[in-house]
């Protein structure tokens, strides 16, 4: 396959990724969609009963119901728009969708739960078959990634514009949707921009009260608005021919100067997927190395909660200024923090325990924990999610440092079929059956062979 002209070097990516085909994915690029996709069709599962998901559906009933497709953990179905916002918003309301990074650090947000709600439902509005999905999704995490490098990630977005820089996956949703449904290179770009205008976000929705309008910012917007925009271009709607190269485009507008090639550069050779980064804890992100270094502390050291005086956590100052002291326990490091210590682990169930975040232990645990910006985590990787934490107890003091959480795209080889199947085994089994748990397994790694992608939603249906 090779790169075709266009309206200009920045459309580039477009044309390159309506050519590609499940059949030029290496193999490793199809394991590691899959494992993408069956991970976060488990977040929306599991997100669904929280209230942003529940919310989301009661929402969606009032649009009214359409064969197209399917709802995670509910027997409707609804329109593609609708069924991508209410799986996108579940999807990210658990706080265990990966998270994605750069070669160079550059955080890109959370894609999975933007491009794979989106892919999904127009997927089952087709009856595509599973590798056309695979090869959807691949191709919308290249278009959301590389979007989101070339206006500098998260911090650059949010430090310059107040803007959130992850809803520019919604050009990956787009793209994704585009291919399913067909369209040439010409109508892509035109479902991009139109895409664009109904998905960006500003910071100032993550200062809410109860982790809603972070899920859908996060996740349901971005994934509605990708849909939505390929089915308009899809429907003669235009947008404009090039929104990243344009005057007044992403580039021009938002873009971080000496960036613009990260649109295009390494295609077909640097893929995407790879920098997506799985999520072992139910917790925001830049808290995962610190729950692993703390636990790992306590078990190596033969150590309890209850002999911990305090804890330290060094941090970079972006990841610090995401999780220090936050009004959501979810991304919040004190609470999450004491919490893993007391519980001795941090799934879904000791995430989102009042019980567990509002007991002595935990209260006497929070109040020790204090984040700071550790100076040789933020010169080596100001953008990353180390962490250094140290445990003070009455006989002296431990201290651990976590360059890369597990699951990490800088951690060689630590992501496989069993570890996924043990992270959702403990949380999907009890809600849809061992039986239908190990179905959804078996077609998942079995994706591409799948003649329609109904077979594997409809296992969701709960």
């Amino acid at each position: 396959m090779t790169r075709n002209g266009g309206t200009g070097e920045k459309s580039t990516m477009i044309e390159y990724l309506v050519e590609q085909r499940y059949s030029d994915l290496p193999s490793l690029v199809v394991e590691r969609t899959k494992m993408l996709i069956f991970d976060q069709l488990g977040c929306a599962y599991v997100g669904a009963e929280l209230p942003s998901g529940r919310l989301a559906l009661q929402y969606a009933g009032t649009l009214g119901e359409s064969r197209e497709s399917s709802i995670a953990h509910s027997s409707r179905t609804m329109a593609a728009v609708t069924a991508a916002f209410v799986n996108g918003t579940a999807g990210h309301a658990a706080e265990l969708d990966c998270a994605h990074a750069t070669e160079d650090f550059r955080a890109t947000g959370h894609p999975a739960t933007v491009i794979v709600p989106a892919a999904v439902a127009v997927a089952d509005r087709q009856c595509s078959s599973g590798a056309d999905l695979v090869d959807a999704v691949a191709a919308g995490f290249e278009a959301g990634g590389r979007t989101i490098s070339a206006v500098g990630g998260l911090s650059w977005m949010r430090s310059e514009h107040g803007l959130y820089a992850g809803c520019l996956h919604s050009i990956g949703a787009a793209v994704a949707s585009a291919k399913l449904l067909g369209l040439d290179a010409d109508t892509t770009r035109h479902a991009a921009a139109l895409t664009l205008g109904q998905a960006v976000s500003p910071v100032a929705f993550f200062g809410e009260r109860r982790h809603i309008s972070k899920s859908i910012t996060k996740g349901g917007q971005p994934a509605t608005a990708g849909v939505a925009g390929a089915l308009q271009a899809a429907a003669g709607l235009e947008g404009v021919d090039d929104i990243f190269g344009a005057p007044g485009g992403i580039i021009d507008t938002w873009g971080e100067p000496g960036r613009e090639s990260a649109l295009t550069d390494g295609l077909g050779e640097d893929y995407a997927v790879f920098g997506a980064n799985f999520k072992f804890y139910a917790a925001g992100y830049p808290i995962h190395s610190a729950v692993e270094a703390a636990l790992s502390l306590l078990a190596d050291n033969g150590l309890s909660a209850e002999q911990v005086r305090s804890a330290t956590v060094g941090m970079p100052s972006f990841a610090a200024s995401v999780v220090d002291s936050r009004n959501m326990p979810t991304i919040c490091m004190q609470d999450m923090l004491s919490v893993a210590m007391v519980a001795g682990r941090l799934g879904f169930e000791e995430a989102h325990s009042s019980a567990l975040l509002a007991s002595p232990q935990v209260s006497r645990l929070r109040k020790t924990v204090t984040v700071y910006v550790d100076d040789d985590l933020e010169r080596k990787q100001p953008h990353g999610r180390g962490a250094r934490v140290t445990l003070r107890t009455d006989s002296g003091e431990v201290s651990r440092l976590i360059e890369h959480p597990r699951g990490h795209r800088f951690r060689e080889n630590n992501v496989t079929w069993d570890l996924l199947q043990l992270k959702w085994q403990s949380m999907l089994e009890p809600r849809m059956g061992a039986q239908r748990f190990a179905e959804l397994v078996t077609s998942a790694m079995a994706l591409e062979g799948l003649d329609d992608v109904r077979s594997l939603t409809g296992i969701l249906a709960g």
